[in-house]
């Protein structure tokens, strides 16, 4: 089963007041488990980034200027989340703004039945606690001390153990190593299931011998 945990990041909180998307990241869950399957943009938003919106993720506007534009990557994006299940924290923030640029170039937009929300997870399993994705690390016991700022890519490794703790999995433990962008197990993870066997000495087995005659003598004399 192959799952997407997709993150965006935009130039301010509302649709309606014109701001759009500057990042894109999503990875790929298969049964989950990373795989080293991803799709990652910036975007220029041909607009100005909200101050508020600055001290969340860091990207200025002359940071964003040289970047394409979002009808640029439509298809490509279109194409990695295709068939898949997209799992998103407050799904709701980024499907207005992903279905906004679609609406935009007239593609359908992304249904809400496609997405596992994980805050509707996590306010299901903790009614009443703190459910922002810092929180969720927190109880998850999830090191999140790369998040000096929002970014995409950092917010779907991290949601995707949240994700996985979520829905009462636990969180892979393999040794994986990367390989012409496929994931190998490494050889020198393999497990030996044998026991050493260990060849009793000469002394050993006369010892033996004489242990059995010593027995047969007893019980039949």
């Amino acid at each position: 089963m192959k799952e997407i945990v997709l993150d965006t990041e935009t130039t301010g909180l509302s649709v309606e007041n014109g701001h759009r998307i500057i990042e894109i990241g999503c990875i790929e869950l298969e049964d989950q488990i990373l795989t080293s399957n991803r799709f990652h943009c910036y975007l220029n938003p041909q607009r100005k980034v909200s101050e508020e919106a600055f001290k969340v993720h860091g990207y200025s506007d002359e940071f964003l200027s040289d970047k394409k534009k979002f009808h640029e990557i439509a298809d490509d994006f279109l194409k990695f989340i295709d068939g898949t299940k997209l799992v998103i924290h407050n799904a709701q923030f980024d499907l207005s703004h992903l279905n906004n640029e679609l609406k935009l170039l007239g593609k359908k937009p992304i249904l809400k039945d496609q997405v596992i929300d994980t805050l509707d997870l996590a306010r299901e399993k903790f009614p009443g606690s703190q459910i922002s994705l810092d929180a969720l690390c927190k109880r998850f016991r999830i090191d999140n001390s790369k998040r000096k700022l929002h970014t995409a890519l950092i917010d779907c490794e991290l949601l995707s153990k949240v994700y996985v703790n979520l829905i009462d999995q636990k969180e892979p433990k393999l040794n994986f190593s990367e390989k012409n962008d496929n994931m190998e197990i490494n050889k020198s993870s393999k497990i030996s299931f044998c026991k050493d066997i260990i060849q009793p000495s000469s002394n050993e087995l006369n010892e033996h011998q004489n242990f059995l005659k010593r027995s047969l003598k007893k019980n039949y004399f």
